[in-house]
């Protein structure tokens, strides 16, 4: 029996059982005690599976080559850098994802963390827990300027809600969907002016060599010491090392952060122990809705291309590769 391993977090319940298991596959969640960033480890997990509903674990190279039976990594979400692409082609193994499902609970989650962040938290809450309560005024979020690095789907969506609480938006992103920006009167700057006249600044693009570490020290120098980052999209796009020290040197107002260079986020990492920054554990695209639609649209790669289907606008390799079978 073809069998797919679910190692995404989350992939206890949800739709994706029931579709496999219809399609004639066996469909097993991986033992929760297992770390499935440690290669080893993700490589025992894999033996026999033939496709993986996979989170943020990292495929690299010796993952790919150590697994003979995998041909299909369906990734539950939108990024997949934790996967080396080159080396799944290689092995002509499918590498896709989840598009268009969880743009909304994305943008929701950063404005959750701007607003968490603007209004004081985790400061305050930590202060009422230990009865030392803190009365501090703090800008007003309406009439302040969100920018946006990104504006596909989650951008366009972080953007809307901006709007609806009475900011102002700009946005780069060189590949902005012009009828999006016109609607919505949305200012398309430059990156320079971007970081010297937000107030809010939240992520929304893939990590490429070009953005890496695209939030530095060089870049933070730019930005207003009144400035709040916001980061749901990869942990990558920033310099940590150059964060924290920003926000130690009172250089940036705050930041609410989803995900991190490393993950989970080493227990010795400043952020931890700083009071002007909110944190949460990569669950941004994680609500309920996107949560049952991930899984299902995930499990229908799966079984697409068992059936000899090709979705192409989930499959994020094997370009213009004829006659791939399974």
């Amino acid at each position: 029996m073809l069998k797919v391993l679910c190692t995404a977090l989350s992939a206890e319940e949800g739709p994706h059982f029931d579709l496999l298991s219809a399609a004639g596959f066996e469909c097993d969640v991986v033992p929760r005690q297992l770390d499935m960033w440690q290669e080893d480890v993700l490589i025992s997990a894999l033996q026999g599976y033939h496709g993986v509903l996979a989170g943020s674990e990292p495929f690299t190279p010796k993952v790919i080559r150590s697994c003979p039976d995998l041909r299909v990594i369906s990734r539950t979400g939108v990024g997949f850098d934790a996967v080396d692409l080159a080396a799944c082609d290689q092995q002509k193994i499918v590498v896709a994802t989840t598009p268009g499902v969880n743009h909304h609970a994305v943008a929701e989650h950063a404005i959750a963390l701007l607003m968490g962040v603007a209004r004081g938290f985790p400061s305050g809450d930590q202060g009422v827990r230990r009865c030392q309560w803190e009365r501090m005024a703090r800008p007003r979020v309406m009439g302040s300027i969100l920018g946006l690095i990104g504006l596909g789907r989650i951008g366009q969506a972080t953007a809307t809600r901006g709007i609806g609480l009475g900011m102002k938006v700009i946005a780069y992103d060189p590949w902005a969907p012009q009828e999006f920006v016109q609607a919505h009167g949305i200012e398309m700057v430059s990156l320079d002016d971007l970081y010297s006249r937000s107030d809010y600044i939240s992520l929304h693009t893939p990590v490429t060599p070009q953005t890496r570490h695209m939030i530095n020290a060089q870049t933070i120098a730019c930005m207003k010491p009144t400035t709040v980052l916001i980061n749901t999209a990869r942990g990558p796009l920033i310099n940590e090392s150059d964060l924290c020290t920003a926000l130690a040197q009172g250089r940036l107002r705050g930041a609410g952060l989803d995900v991190f260079e490393v993950e989970p986020l080493p227990a010795d990492s400043p952020l931890i122990g700083m009071s002007n920054v909110l944190l949460s554990g990569h669950v941004a695209g994680l609500d309920c809705e996107s949560h049952r639609d991930t899984f299902a649209m995930a499990a229908d790669t799966v079984i697409s291309l068992h059936q000899g289907g090709w979705p192409a606008e989930r499959i994020q390799n094997l370009k213009n590769v004829d006659g791939w079978t399974w």
